[in-house]
């Protein structure tokens, strides 16, 4: 299984609102095999006098948190390479702002900004649905997590339709919606982003589904983005992040008696 320490953010994928043609994404999209890279644990914020606060999550204990191929079976595998509709259709601008930072973040695969600490991300493809899962751990903090959930929970109303222009697939359709996400973690926000293409004027529209979830665990944050050409494998965000966040409960009072 290929996995990653360093510090990004989520995930993101977006669609459109009137559409004309191809795939290109926005930005780059990591390599699956990335190398991993450490980042360095800051120092605990100040605690309430008598109230020692929570454990920063570790290197070692954000890489234990994720999720893996033995979790979810077959199809899925190790990713080797980033999946073939990312920079076509991911890399797009659009002239609503709001809107523009939704594709900019799903293309960067930084949904939730610079996490405060360590993170570590795994990559998985499911070659029979032409699908690609991207899971993220962070180290982070709860205001700036929650920030990102206020954000996300404004895009269904904001950019619930919207056109973008890709930089080689021509224009595509935007559509994103709530994807309710019920009693995962402290507090959570999933959106189901389609975009919507048409490669020459005779041929039959094409459709990129991505369902985009972050999820905060006390400090800490889950951050998952699925996509597929098509329709995406049924149920695979509601096991995923129930198996994520039971894991990240699990490492953090493990922590916790350890400290």
């Amino acid at each position: 299984m290929r996995v990653t320490v360093s510090g990004l953010a989520v995930v993101g994928l977006l669609a459109v609102s009137a559409c004309t043609a191809g795939t290109s994404p926005p930005g780059a999209a990591s390599d699956s095999a990335r190398t991993a890279a450490e980042r360095p644990t800051p120092a605990s914020p100040a605690a309430s006098p008598g109230a020692p606060g929570p454990p920063v999550l570790t290197v070692d204990q954000a890489q234990a948190a994720l999720i893996g191929e033995a979790d979810l079976g077959v199809p899925w595998t190790a990713a080797d390479s980033t999946a073939t509709w990312h920079d076509g259709l991911l890399k797009a601008t659009t002239g609503q702002p709001d809107c523009g930072r939704l594709l900019d973040a799903l293309y960067a695969e930084d949904v939730v900004g610079a996490p405060a600490g360590p993170q570590a991300v795994v990559v998985l493809d499911d070659g029979d649905d032409a699908a690609q899962l991207r899971y993220q751990v962070d180290a982070s903090r709860a205001a700036d997590v929650d920030r990102t959930l206020a954000w996300l929970r404004t895009l269904p109303g904001s950019c619930g339709r919207f056109t973008a222009q890709t930089t080689g697939a021509g224009a595509e359709l935007v559509q994103v919606a709530d994807s309710r996400l019920s009693g995962l973690g402290d507090a959570r926000q999933g959106l189901r982003v389609t975009l919507t293409w048409q490669a020459s004027a005779d041929a039959d529209p094409s459709t990129l589904t991505l369902d985009v979830a972050v999820v905060r665990v006390g400090d800490d944050a889950i951050v998952l983005t699925t996509g597929a050409l098509g329709t995406l494998p049924a149920d695979t965000t509601e096991q995923v992040l129930r198996i994520g966040v039971q894991r990240l409960a699990q490492v953090r009072e493990k922590g916790r008696a350890q400290a």
